[in-house]
């Protein structure tokens, strides 16, 4: 019972991370059309370290042990740092089909470097599920594609921060060990934040000319999709392995299409509803278990009469 209690937090933390992060895809658009790529960055690193400190605080969360700090150390440099910096400035160069496209071999990264590094299994419903995702993905990508054509920094940047995303996911991973989701968390985006400020002054200045709406769309990614939904990513991340987790995110780009029609009215054609349905139920299928047989029932034999006599 516990288990299955486990289990299913475990999803809803899975399923509250990957909304909030494709509604990030959708803020990133907005602000860096008067933010740099730097400056959002470190603007959503600070308002999100901000909000994870003030919770840290209430909650009496210590420093995490020292076990935990080189996870912590490489995935806040790699997925909160430059993670973030090369994936706004690649939304800037390539349409957002193309960018959840690129982005999403990171979960095959993972998948590879769990394996690999962490000893993560890799059943066959894993893989399965994996095959279906990266379809649907490959289809929303091509469905959603400029017809002139992605530009080809872009699809690097984007491949760039797929890499950084698979890399800081694993070296998450083995923190959790011994550090609190909340620590992991906290201290991995304090590290992104001192990593980017050499942007400081050019967050500064576009601050001061950034209209309202830029501004909150990056104080929004650091409190939801930063602070609450790498929170959730951890304490999910926590209780099952590297692979199963990176195939999850496989429905972020379904999300994003439907969140593109609500906010921006960009009605998705079959194409890309075909894609998005195939990246959802690949997910289904990564997170799938196999079912259990029951056990074969055991015979007892009758025991015989003490006085019976040997077969002739």
């Amino acid at each position: 019972m516990n288990d299955r209690r486990t289990e299913l937090l475990a999803a809803g933390a899975a399923t509250v991370t990957v909304v909030l992060w494709a509604s990030a895809f959708v803020s990133i658009r907005s602000a860096g059309a008067a933010y740099s790529p730097g400056a959002l960055a470190l603007g959503r690193l600070l308002s999100g370290a901000v909000a994870l400190g003030v919770i840290c605080l209430i909650r009496r969360e210590g420093l995490p042990p020292r076990s935990a700090w080189r996870g912590i150390a490489v995935s806040g440099v790699l997925w909160f740092g430059f993670y973030m910096v090369v994936l706004n400035w690649g939304e800037q160069q390539v349409d957002a089909g193309t960018a959840a496209l690129v982005v999403n071999i990171g979960p095959i990264l993972i998948a590879l470097l769990g394996a690999r590094l962490l000893g993560d299994a890799m059943p066959p419903r894993l893989l399965a599920g994996m095959a279906v995702s990266f379809a649907g993905a490959v289809t929303v990508g091509l469905s959603m594609a400029d017809d002139g054509g992605s530009s080809v920094l872009g699809v690097i940047l984007c491949l760039l921060a797929a890499i950084a995303y698979a890399g800081g996911v694993v070296a998450q991973k083995p923190a959790l060990g011994s550090a609190t989701p909340l620590q992991v968390t906290t201290f991995g985006c304090f590290t992104g934040a001192v990593v980017c400020l050499p942007f400081a002054g050019q967050l500064v200045s576009e601050a001061a000319d950034a209209p309202a709406s830029a501004t909150l769309n990056m104080v929004y990614l650091g409190v939801f999709p930063t602070a609450l939904a790498f929170t959730t990513w951890a304490y999910a991340l926590a209780r099952t392995t590297a692979s199963r987790m990176g195939a999850t995110t496989y429905a972020v780009p379904a999300l994003v299409v439907l969140m593109s029609w609500l906010a921006l009215g960009e009605v998705p054609g079959l194409l890309t509803l075909a894609g998005g349905t195939l990246c959802l139920a690949g997910v289904a299928v990564s997170r799938s278990r196999a079912r259990r047989t029951a056990p074969a029932p055991v015979t007892v034999p009758e025991p015989q009469p003490e006085n019976a006599s040997d077969p002739a």
